[in-house]
């Protein structure tokens, strides 16, 4: 997806979205500018080569061993990478080697929240919607953890995805909500994606650079 879609269907006849009322005019603007950096970020993405996006990886991974203890009982959500995401799944076989228990979010409808869906390293896995592979079986959880996969980082922790809207879904469907961490290449930085009221905000940020931000104290 190239728009962004917000956490809820926006309801413009009472200038209302999520519950919030929004500035039709300044949602357009808003959208227009996350449409643009979301083409610029995955134009970078594209044009790192396979060693580039190996190193950035291992970097995220260090940089997750710092703020994370994959213990026993410890549910982490992480995801599988597309798109040229960080491939962290060599992290996430660490961490389940070590005892935590590892889900992958599984899109179950339409606007709708997704679930988490219990994984280990050579679980069987089918393709899902947009065909992202999903574990075929396993235990639905609720995570401790997410770990959310980012095309930019702003300055005080919100995150700009894909565009469906399903992070903001889910997170603000979790209860209690985990902590999040969102993850990305180190041109992820930007300024701000000019937050909107439905938008929710990583508690930590790892990039491929080395950064390591705890948006918690902001």
């Amino acid at each position: 997806m190239t728009d962004d879609t917000p956490g809820n269907p926006p309801c413009f006849a009472h200038e209302l979205v999520n519950g919030f009322p929004v500035d039709p005019d300044a949602w357009r603007d808003v959208n227009r500018f996350r449409k643009a950096q979301r083409a610029r970020l995955l134009d970078l993405r594209r044009a790192q080569s396979q060693e580039m996006r190996q190193r950035e990886a291992e970097v995220i991974a260090a940089g997750l061993d710092r703020l994370v203890n994959p213990a026993p009982g410890l549910i982490v959500a992480a995801y599988w990478p597309i798109r040229a995401e960080p491939d962290l799944r060599g992290w996430m076989a660490a961490a389940h080697a070590r005892g935590a228990r590892i889900a992958l979010p599984v899109v179950v409808g339409r606007n709708a929240p997704v679930r988490f869906r219990e994984w280990a390293p050579g679980a069987k896995m089918e393709r899902g919607v947009w065909n992202i592979p999903v574990p075929v079986s396993g235990a639905w959880l609720a995570p401790d953890l997410v770990i959310a996969p980012v095309l930019g980082l702003d300055s005080v922790g919100f995150r700009l995805g894909n565009g469906g809207g399903y992070y903001d879904r889910t997170l603000a469907a979790l209860s209690p909500r985990p902590t999040v961490i969102g993850t990305g290449q180190g041109f992820s930085a930007m300024e701000t994606i000019y937050p909107m009221p439905w938008d929710i905000g990583m508690d930590h940020g790892v990039l491929g650079d080395g950064t390591v931000r705890d948006f918690r104290t902001l």
